[in-house]
Formats: C-alpha cells, sequence, structure tokens
C-alpha cells in the first residue's frame, strides 16, 4: 500500500490541509484535489472512486472530505482502516469542522498525519498513542530552548551597556561645545548686577548650573542647528553606501530570477511627478456580465466536465436608484437563467425587463454602493465541441530524451492573455523548446513550464510547442492548467437599455463582459 497524500478539502475541492508522503509537485496534487468533487457521488458515507492513474478514498466529516490519494495497487482494506483512523484524530485536535476551524489548527493535523503514516505507509499506533507522541516533551529541545533565551538575554545586556555608553559620550561632548556659551552667560549675568562682585559670581555659578539643567532643550536646539552643515559634507560617503547597498541588492534580485522567481520592481515617481489617480467607474451606472468556466478535458480525447456559471450586477454611482434594466439572451437552450429573488419575474418572463418586485424601493445607489446581483445563469454539458480552447499533448520517449509536441486549437472564441502551465518533474535545466508559437518561460522553483500566447484570432486559431527534457513517465506531465479570457460569453446577454422609472432621459450606463478560465485542466 502507498498512500500518496492524505488531504482535507472543502466541497468545491479547495485544499485546506494535505500532507504528501512521496515527491509530488504542488500544481499536481492541487490538479488531482480539484478532479474530486466531480467523481464523488452523493447519499455515501465513505467509499472511493478511482480513475486511471489513483484511487480515491474519502469519508466525509460534516461540510468537508477527509480524503487519501493512493494509487492502484494499494490494499483497499488497509486504506479505509487509515481512513478510519484519520477521521477519529481530526476531532480531537480541531473542535470545529469548518474552513476555518480546520485552518486554526492545520499543524496540529499535520503532525497526527506523520504519525499514522509514514512514507506511504500505515503505522500501527492508535489513537490514544497518536496524542501522546504529539505532545511528548524533548529533554534537548529544552535545553536547545533555554541555551537560545540566555544568549538572547545576553545580547539584550550588551546592547544596554553599549547605549549607556553612547549616551555619556554624547552628554560629555555636549558639555564640552556648550562651555563658551555657558561663560559668556556667566559674564552677562554679572555685567548685569553691576559692582557687586559676590551676587555677580554667584549669579555667574547659577547660570552654568542652569544651562547645564536645561541641556535637554538646548541640545535638540543644537542638533537641529547643526545637523543640515554635517549631512551638506555627509553625500560622498553617504552616496557610495547607497551605491553599494544597491548593487548587493540588484544582484540578490538577479539571483532570483535566476532561480524563475517574478520580480516586481517597485519605481518611484520623481518628486515633481504627481501620481496617477487609480481609474474608478465613471459612468451613472455600471452593468457587469462576467462568466466562469470550470472545465476538465481528457488527454486522450473527450471531456470530463464543462461547467458555466455567469452573473449580471448593476453598480449605480448617481443618487436616482428608481431604474430598470432592459436585456436580451441569446439563443444557447443550454444556459438555465435565474432571477434575484427580489427581481419582478413576471416582469422578467414577459418583457426581459430587470427591475424591483417592489416599485417604490430603489436600487443602491451613491459614489459608496457596490454591485448588486440581479441574475445568474448556469451552463452544463457533456460536449467537447463547447471548449473554447482545447490542448493536445503528445510524448514521446527516445533514450534518455523525452520530447513532447503540443497544440492548441480556438476554433471560435477569441481569447486574450492565455497561459498554458505544464508540470515538469525537478530539472537541472531549463527545458530545451524547439519550437513554439508565443513565449515560453520556465519556473524552476515550481518546476513548471509557461507557455503563453498574448491573443488568439482569427490569425492564429491553431498553434504549436515543441521542447525537450530528460527521460521522464509521461503521466508526470499532467494535469496540465490553463487560463485566459474573453470578451465573448456563452450566454450572449446583453443591455439594451436602462430605464428611468420617474421619467426624464436614460441615465448613461457603461456594459462590461467578461470571461474567464477559473479551474481549466488537461487531465
Amino acid at each position: 500500500m502507498v498512500v500518496l497524500a492524505a488531504s482535507i478539502i472543502s466541497k468545491s475541492g479547495k485544499a485546506l490541509v494535505s500532507r504528501q508522503f512521496v515527491d509530488m509537485s504542488r500544481i499536481r496534487i492541487e490538479g488531482y484535489l480539484a478532479a474530486f468533487p466531480k467523481l464523488v457521488g452523493t447519499g455515501k458515507q465513505h467509499t472511493y472512486v478511482e480513475t486511471e492513474n489513483v484511487r480515491y478514498v474519502y469519508q466525509p466529516i460534516e461540510t468537508l472530505y477527509l480524503l487519501l490519494v493512493t494509487n492502484k495497487q494499494s490494499n483497499i482494506l488497509e486504506d479505509l482502516e487509515t481512513l478510519r483512523l484519520l477521521s477519529k484524530l481530526v476531532p480531537e485536535y480541531s473542535y470545529s469542522l469548518d474552513e476555518e476551524g480546520i485552518g486554526k489548527t492545520a499543524f496540529e493535523i499535520l503532525f497526527a498525519f506523520d504519525e499514522v503514516i509514514s512514507l506511504g505507509h500505515k503505522e500501527n499506533v492508535t489513537v490514544a498513542q497518536v496524542k501522546q507522541y504529539c505532545e511528548m516533551e524533548s529533554h534537548e529541545e529544552k535545553q536547545h530552548k533555554l541555551l537560545l533565551q540566555s544568549k538572547i538575554n545576553e545580547t539584550k545586556d550588551v546592547m544596554k551597556r553599549k547605549a549607556s555608553e553612547i549616551d555619556k559620550s554624547k552628554i560629555e561632548k555636549n558639555r564640552g561645545d556648550r562651555g563658551g556659551f555657558t561663560s559668556l552667560q556667566s559674564v552677562t549675568s554679572g555685567a548685569g548686577f553691576g559692582s557687586d562682585t559676590a551676587i555677580s559670581s554667584s549669579s555667574g555659578g547659577f547660570g552654568g548650573v542652569s544651562s547645564f539643567g536645561l541641556s535637554t532643550e538646548g541640545e535638540s536646539f543644537s542638533k537641529s542647528k547643526v545637523r543640515p552643515s554635517s549631512s551638506a559634507s555627509a553625500p560622498p560617503k553617504g552616496s557610495s553606501m547607497k551605491l553599494v547597498t544597491k548593487q548587493r541588492t540588484n544582484q540578490f534580485l538577479e539571483s532570483l530570477k535566476a532561480e524563475g522567481e517574478v520580480i516586481v520592481e517597485d519605481v518611484r515617481p520623481s518628486g515633481g511627478q504627481s501620481r496617477a489617480p487609480a481609474s474608478l467607474p465613471s459612468d451613472p451606472v455600471t452593468l457587469s456580465i462576467e462568466e466562469k468556466l470550470n472545465v476538465t478535458l481528457k488527454r486522450d480525447g473527450g471531456i470530463g466536465n464543462f461547467d458555466l456559471q455567469g452573473m449580471l450586477s448593476l453598480q449605480i454611482l448617481q443618487d436616482d436608484g428608481f431604474i430598470q434594466v432592459q436585456i436580451e439572451t441569446g439563443d444557447n437552450p443550454g444556459v438555465k437563467f435565474k432571477t434575484h429573488p427580489n427581481i419582478n419575474r413576471d416582469l422578467y418572463n414577459g418583457e426581459n425587463i430587470l427591475g424591483l418586485r417592489d416599485p417604490n424601493r430603489p436600487f443602491p445607489s451613491g459614489p459608496g454602493s457596490e454591485g448588486v446581483s440581479l441574475l445568474k445563469w448556469r451552463m452544463q454539458s457533456a460536449d467537447e465541441s463547447l471548449a473554447p480552447l482545447s490542448i493536445s499533448c503528445w510524448p514521446s520517449v527516445s533514450g534518455n530524451d523525452t520530447y513532447v509536441n503540443m497544440e492548441y486549437e480556438a476554433p471560435t472564441f477569441d481569447l486574450q492573455n492565455v497561459v498554458i502551465s505544464i508540470p515538469l518533474p525537478a530539472l537541472r535545466e531549463a527545458p530545451r523548446v524547439q519550437q513554439i508559437d508565443g513565449d515560453w518561460r520556465y519556473d524552476a522553483r515550481k518546476s513548471v513550464l509557461e507557455w503563453s500566447i498574448v491573443l488568439i484570432d482569427n490569425s492564429n486559431r491553431s498553434g504549436s510547442m515543441e521542447f525537450i527534457i530528460p527521460a521522464i513517465d509521461t503521466s508526470d506531465l499532467f494535469p496540465i492548467s490553463v487560463r485566459f479570457t474573453s470578451t465573448r460569453t456563452f450566454s450572449d446577454l446583453k443591455v439594451i437599455s436602462v430605464l428611468p422609472m420617474k421619467g426624464g432621459n436614460p441615465p448613461r450606463f457603461a456594459q462590461r463582459t467578461l470571461l474567464s478560465a477559473e479551474n481549466y485542466q488537461v487531465v
């Protein structure tokens, strides 16, 4: 038996806690976990689901799933026994079995998972033993903490002594610099009292003491006066220090870039330039049409899942919220629309007008108002031709190398900012890209090859890429993840006009349309 990973996920496939017991890339385990909710049935307490590569052994725990990802050669009876033990341990460490409770006790749960499973194999332990192992104290750890704390305390004492020495040297320096001022004050005080020498001398001595007593105020004033002159003479030294620091920073950034990290440099505007304000909606009425795609394509052809969810939202910046929205829907019979409970359904079904059920109640409006949802829709299908982008991967192993040919096709949709992420095993060098339509980037830290196309339109409905890597198991190239956006939607919904309920001219409105790939994979 080999357990690849033990995870706690939400019903939508979001990973809350996941512990991998074999070498596995992050994008690969995320792909496995994201594909699981689409495979699971309903009305079952605990069971298993098999795919071409792995087996899912799971058990619902309230609104979450406790999940084991194993290979297909593992013993299902031992897997179920491991699952039962983990299901008893999770409530011991997380008293609320929801996302917040699991997130607060994530590390405790991970430590418990490690006590139950070692290198993918179940240990012969009980719940009581696991709790005892996790709570055991280490004498060496205590000694290490005591030694560390003693070093911290010793460092603090040294810092205090150094600070007191610096303060004393500052006081001595200021006292020496202010000696001329004190003597001048003494002479002036004596002259003011005339010929009485005793009073003159005592007043001179008092002048000296008072000037020392007010040294705090005088010191701050003298520093503020002297600091500009000292700083004026310091720029050569300061600028050289800044230059060295900047060179070291640049070297550090270059090393991070070589490792595949994306570095966003902070470019600050000069003093004479004013910072441009962030772009905000300026139209009185803004209507946003947004659709999100969740698609799972199979590597050998066919489609595993096609789920589209859309929403029409309204934002009113003007003070008048008494409006109605006239819309027009497309001829796609697979799209099922659903209005908000406060929307007048009879008006929508009869005239395609979205208005509130209570005509005396306005929509939220004003400069600080947020968008409100008017209409939602959903579309599910098993037709592969509906996918706006299809990906084909043809790997072949020859000797010590693996030759990978990839193709994309976008028959109907114009797509922007397309990024195709191919997971790879850890490589010493970047893949050798022989031919590509577009650009490529290799993230060495995540071990992912990204194929990017800025725009797909009628000029490049299809494209290909070929690269070479060392010989690997071709299943490691999956799942392939895809990101893109488009201004065309499946619903073909359009806003015709905005109708004022109190009469007058229709307000100016803006319409924004966006289709995005939320979870688009080839498995």
